[in-house]
């Protein structure tokens, strides 16, 4: 049974979660239900969210399903097929099951044919890798899967597993319309089973098409939406639903806690993500699933030793699964073997040729080894399997980029933009990109609208700068420029940027030029601090000194357009490369 629910208030939780010690029993009943019927991940997914629920007394707990004649009936066959079902011998677990009623045997039936179908699927998949000639496998048992399967549905003879077997058998025929109904209706029928919402969760591409399914009124709803919001990048949504969930009790559930992690892994919150890795870590030490995440985020930062440590770690509890597999590959690539590193993302895929993450790694790999057309292959699998993977697109537009083709290029990475709206560097590759097309207008709208969400790589703001050069629009170069100090300073760590001595020669010609003496010479100070500009440096404050002995004063009569803020001051400045912009004190 499903508890109904009221409509969502102000942002608390939609469902009802006044009885939790109900939804405590109908998720030990489920998990229970699931398990008899060899669904394994979703009875996981129960199991661990009702154990982060209080115990329930022995009054309360749920009694076992209520056997019908016809359970009572194949109850032989059943226990017998099961037990082969367990030990992976699905033609065998089939062939005891013909013939039988019970809806609980007949679903074992038919699902131990589909499992039959993917392991031999797999198995050749495994025997022909090269993991690129995927595609052509197919799984044999489809076909008369659904035949059978749609029969039964147009007699109203299947109940909630059994839908949602029939909308997996869809899905893997492609024909997504059709699935995506079937899906809808076994969560109507049985709220409770979480494999079929997760299979909405990957068939649903948009917003939009969310907006249009009549999903049940249920508690359960919330954890898809949160988890939808998630995969849709509706980073702020899922954020809000599982603070509400927790709220409402689940404080305690490790899903929930690893949905939040990959939430703020995807909006690049970078100290969040792993501060809250570590704290599930704590909590539940031998766990391996998201720990590839995990390994991506260390991956980012750098942590060499702490990426060393997951990936030994892991490779004692199991070197076999995928997640180990990818956290080994992220650590190799770290430390520059990339052939390695590639190795490893092959073998996560011998595992699981349907594992989308290591797609798309494998193809960064093969371009650090510059073999294009491998990384092409690989990026063009990940889109195969997961659209969403803004990824993959981005990595298809740096391939083509590499082969000097812009317009592939601008395509690619529109893809990624339009998956990432507000990632900064997909739109600095666009700008790029409409740079060499030589649409300068579009290239500018580009940068700025990086710096506008938050240039993750600083890099917006100079090449805009750069840009209006080009163009002679002084002027708005010079703002770029100070802007772009402005902001390597504030962000409170002067990165070895490159670009800062740029910045400060450009801003000590534009002065020079405009006659503003103190101006020109403070940033011809600032580049005799690099390598680079150390020379022209000197040589401009030699020529701003010979000026001013030649009485030309610090000119008040052209009006400075702008000048660098003083909040720039010594006191908020951290002086590791650059020491600190105070205009107002410097004398040449």
């Amino acid at each position: 049974g499903g508890g109904g629910g009221g409509g969502s208030g102000g942002g608390s939780v939609g469902g009802d979660f006044s009885d939790l010690r109900e939804i405590k029993k109908q998720l030990l009943s489920v998990a229970e239900r699931s398990r008899e019927r060899g669904l394994q991940h979703s009875g996981k997914w129960a199991a661990e969210l009702a154990f982060a629920l209080e115990p329930l007394p022995l009054s309360e707990l749920p009694p076992p399903p209520a056997l019908t004649e016809e359970d009572a009936r194949d109850l032989d066959a059943y226990t017998l097929a099961k037990s082969y079902f367990d030990l992976k011998e699905y033609d065998r677990a089939a062939y005891f099951l013909r013939g039988c009623k019970s809806q609980k045997a007949y679903f074992l039936y038919m699902y131990s044919r589909y499992l039959s179908g993917e392991k031999k699927k797999d198995d050749e998949t495994v025997d022909s890798l090269g993991p690129l000639e995927k595609g052509q496998v197919k799984n044999e048992a489809l076909r008369e899967l659904r035949v059978e399967l749609s029969k039964k549905h147009k007699a109203r003879e299947l109940d909630g597993f059994g839908l949602y077997l029939y909308g997996v058998v869809l899905r893997k025929l492609d024909l997504v319309k059709e699935a995506i109904d079937v899906f809808v209706e076994a969560a109507h029928v049985l709220p409770l089973h979480w494999g079929a919402w997760l299979e909405l969760c990957n068939l649903i591409t948009d917003k939009e098409m969310l907006k249009f399914l009549s999903l049940p009124d249920t508690w359960m709803k919330e954890f898809f939406l949160a988890h939808i919001y998630t995969e849709l990048q509706l980073i702020e949504e899922a954020l809000q639903k599982y603070q509400s969930l927790i709220d409402a009790g689940f404080s305690k559930s490790t899903y929930i806690i690893s949905q939040i992690a990959v939430a703020y892994h995807n909006i690049r919150d970078i100290d969040k993500a792993l501060s809250i890795f570590n704290e599930l870590r704590k909590q539940d030490p031998y766990r391996i699933e998201n720990m590839d995440t995990f390994s991506n985020l260390l991956y980012v930062r750098s942590m060499k030793p702490e990426l060393s440590y997951l990936a030994h770690n892991l490779c004692e509890i199991d070197k076999y699964r995928v997640e180990t597999c990818c956290v080994i590959g992220n650590y190799y690539s770290l430390r520059s073997q990339h052939e390695k590193a590639a190795l490893y993302f092959q073998r996560a895929l011998k595992l699981n040729p349907r594992y989308l993450g290591a797609w798309t790694l494998m193809g960064h790999e093969y371009m650090e080894m510059k073999n294009t057309s491998a990384a092409i292959q690989a990026y063009r699998h990940a889109i195969e399997v997961n659209k969403r993977d803004y990824r993959a697109w981005y990595g298809l537009g740096q391939t083509y980029e590499i082969l000097k083709m812009p317009f592939y290029c601008l395509y690619y990475y529109r893809r990624a933009h339009q998956l990432r709206p507000n990632d900064s560097r997909m739109l600095v590759a666009l700008g790029e990109c409409y740079e060499k097309l030589n649409q300068l207008v579009e290239a500018k709208k580009c940068y700025w609208r990086a710096y506008a969400v938050g240039d993750v790589e600083k890099m917006a703001l100079v090449k805009l700068a750069k840009l209006h050069e080009q163009l002679n629009e002084s002027e708005q170069a010079a703002q770029c420029y100070i802007k772009y100090i402005q902001d390597i300073y504030s962000c409170g760590e002067v990165v070895e940027h490159l670009e800062v001595s740029t910045a400060f020669r450009y801003l000590a010609q534009y002065y020079f030029k405009c006659k503003l003496w103190d101006e020109a010479s403070a940033c011809a100070q600032k580049c005799c601090a690099f390598n680079d500009t150390r020379e022209e440096g000197k040589a401009l404050l030699r020529q701003i000194l010979q000026l001013r002995n030649q009485g030309e004063t610090s000119s008040t009569d052209v009006a400075a357009p702008f000048f660098l803020p003083a909040s720039l001051s010594a006191n908020n400045t951290p002086t590791r490369r650059v020491s600190p912009l105070n205009l107002s004190s410097v004398t040449p």
